[in-house]
This record gives C-alpha cells, sequence and structure tokens, in this order.
C-alpha cells in the first residue's frame, strides 16, 4: 500500500476517495526512561530511549491507519499527517495519531 503526505500520487490516478482514515496510539514512557533523559539534558546528547519511543508510537499509529484503510478496500492513503501530543498527568504518556485519505488508484 503507498502511503503518502502528498494529496496526488505521480504516475497514478486516483479511481475513487474511501474516506478519511486514522490510527492512533498512546505510549507511555516508563521512569527509567525519564531518568536517563533528564541526564541526557544536563549533560547534552540525544535521548535515544525517547527517539524509540516516538518510533514506535508513530509506527503504531500508521500501521492502524493502513489497517482501516484495508479494511475500506484501498490501496493508498493521500494527505498523511502526524500528530503528537503529550498527555495525561504531567504529560507522562505520548499521543500520535495518523490520518489521511484513503484511496483507490
Amino acid at each position: 500500500m503507498i502511503i503518502t503526505t502528498t494529496n496526488t500520487i505521480e504516475t497514478h490516478t486516483i479511481k475513487e476517495y474511501l474516506g478519511i482514515v486514522t490510527g492512533e496510539t498512546i505510549i507511555g514512557a516508563n521512569i527509567f526512561k525519564d531518568f536517563f533523559a533528564g541526564i541526557r539534558d544536563i549533560v547534552g546528547g540525544r535521548s535515544s530511549s525517547y527517539e524509540g519511543v516516538l518510533r514506535e508510537a508513530k509506527d503504531t499509529a500508521l500501521k492502524e491507519m493502513q489497517e482501516q484503510a484495508n479494511r475500506l478496500g484501498a490501496n493508498a492513503v493521500i494527505g498523511v499527517d502526524l500528530d503528537y501530543e503529550t498527555v495525561g498527568p504531567n504529560g507522562g504518556m505520548l499521543m500520535v495519531t495518523a490520518s489521511g485519505t484513503a484511496v483507490k488508484i
């Protein structure tokens, strides 16, 4: 399945629009990741533990969106947008939402 942030797919004609599809995930960062990220804030550098959590959440949201598109009979999703938000007490959880338009090309 083609998944793209653009509203068209070069060399393909969109034959049918099937509707908006979404995928959401909420994932928590545990206390150890928070602790080591705090150390990184002090000494500098990238926080690979948080980067891994972000990547996992993004991949899960995209997979859910793709599965919803498959159920509609789509073979592509166009106009994909990813949103990242912190939720929960003290922003301890990360929510990632993927949305786009399911189409047949």
